[in-house]
């Protein structure tokens, strides 16, 4: 049974079974089957690369629609950091925040006004935890899924505390509470996303058991709306914004690391990338670092496949953006608050294993090295799997066949062929 919720999903009416998406999947969770794409849940990170990639639009996130603001008696939007990149000449971030308002939300609460405070409280673990150097970042929810099922030996390096939006989200519902009067229940609070990971973190939250997020919506469905509200807030702008440098930053790579003020981190974005970073850290070839930012997107939030600017300029508009605001505007009054840090633990999840136990998976290891022999390795991704290895995996698991390798199919005909006509060519023993 599937523990995690996925957001990205499959319209197979649209899926024309191409191959794209199983080459870019860096889970290798998506196979090609009776022509149509086929995505594993237990493998799928919710990265968003094959949403990205495929050029027939077969993939989609789940999110929900303006409408879901009808089902709340008072509802808050929490603008990611990245969605101030999504618009040309902004210089004031209340314009957007205004926006927000006048597009029906009773209120906002700014993700990166919660990042400033989660900067803060990390700067603090990270020089109060020294053994645990170096700390990774779980900002990004793909990221941690990722370690959770291929990376187990790095769980105790990720930094046990909340993303900003799900520390946002508390903030703004007790905010809401004090201010109305209202129950936990009749309050919506509706994260403006970048990309689906952040969908399928608030629904099945990794560390905290339960997120106090009731809605997510796509950064790419309100942008044309906005463009029209922002143009009427300039006249009536409301001063709404309460973060500075450091919590606006949080939308592009590096804005998290740099944060913590210090200069011994790395910050990486891009899958590809982020995978390397965490097969060097499993060989231990970075011990001397403090802190590592990881981004499943390119370029950071920014980079999320539902926003709709081009991530490195989004990146550019941010830099500006912040050029002259104060370096933040949020602190903590006491010791870092209970509610930022996680609740539970995050435990590996064999999802890539080859056997029930130990003696089984060593056994169909062998197998699979057997079949490895016999394909040509080409990973041509004919067969529907994305390498040849992946194949002969899936055949020891009984989902696939050897005949589904072209190559192995051609090799099989041309050999019933030459049987055949060496039949043909025998002379009749009654002649």
């Amino acid at each position: 049974m599937n523990k995690f919720y996925n957001s990205v999903w499959l319209k197979e009416e649209l899926c024309m079974g191409c191959t794209n998406c199983i080459k870019r999947c860096p889970t290798q969770a998506i196979r090609v089957r009776n022509k149509k794409a086929v995505i594993n849940k237990e493998l799928c990170i919710d990265c968003g690369e094959c949403i990205r990639i495929c050029p027939h639009h077969a993939k989609e996130a789940t999110y929900d629609t303006p409408d879901i603001l009808k089902r709340f008696k008072y509802t808050v939007a929490l603008p990611a950091p990245s969605l101030y990149g999504q618009f040309n000449h902004l210089e004031d971030v209340n314009i957007v925040l205004t926006a927000l308002k006048m597009m029906g939300f009773d209120d906002v609460f700014e993700v990166s006004a919660a990042a400033e405070l989660i900067s803060e409280i990390s700067r603090k673990y990270v020089a109060e935890h020294k053994e645990k150097w170096p700390i990774i970042s779980t900002a990004c929810p793909t990221v941690v899924r990722l370690i959770q099922i291929r990376f187990p030996n790095l769980i105790e390096h990720l930094l046990p505390i909340c993303a900003p939006v799900d520390l946002a989200a508390s903030l703004a519902k007790d905010r809401a509470m004090q201010k109305t009067g209202l129950s936990r229940e009749e309050i919506g609070i509706i994260f403006i996303s970048p990309c689906p990971a952040k969908v399928s973190a608030s629904r099945v939250p990794i560390g905290i058991e339960h997120s106090e997020i009731d809605g997510v919506l796509a950064i790419k469905d309100i942008y044309p709306t906005m463009l029209s509200y922002m143009k009427k807030s300039v006249d009536c702008v409301e001063e709404l914004s309460k973060s500075g440098r450091i919590g606006i930053g949080w939308g592009s790579t590096g804005g998290e690391a740099s944060s913590l003020l210090t200069d011994n981190y790395l910050a990486a974005d891009g899958i590809e990338n982020v995978i390397k970073v965490l097969e060097d850290l499993e060989d231990q070839k970075f011990d001397y670092l403090e802190f590592i930012e990881l981004n499943a997107c390119a370029g950071g939030c920014v980079g999320g496949v539902l926003t709709v600017e081009n991530p490195y300029l989004a990146k550019v508009k941010l830099l500006r953006l912040r050029k002259y605001l104060p370096v933040a505007c949020n602190h903590l009054n006491n010791d870092s608050p209970d509610i930022a840090f996680w609740t539970g633990q995050v435990i590996y999840e064999p999802v890539l294993r080859m056997g029930k136990n130990i003696k089984e998976s060593i056994e169909n290891i062998s197998r699979v090295k057997e079949l490895c022999q016999r394909f040509p390795g080409l990973d041509c991704g004919s067969c529907g799997a994305p390498t040849c290895k992946a194949l002969a995996e899936d055949i020891v698991r009984g989902e696939a066949l050897e005949s589904d390798c072209i190559h192995i199919l051609r090799n099989y005909i041309h050999k019933i062929y030459n049987e055949l006509s060496m039949l043909d060519s025998k002379p009749d023993s009654k002649k």
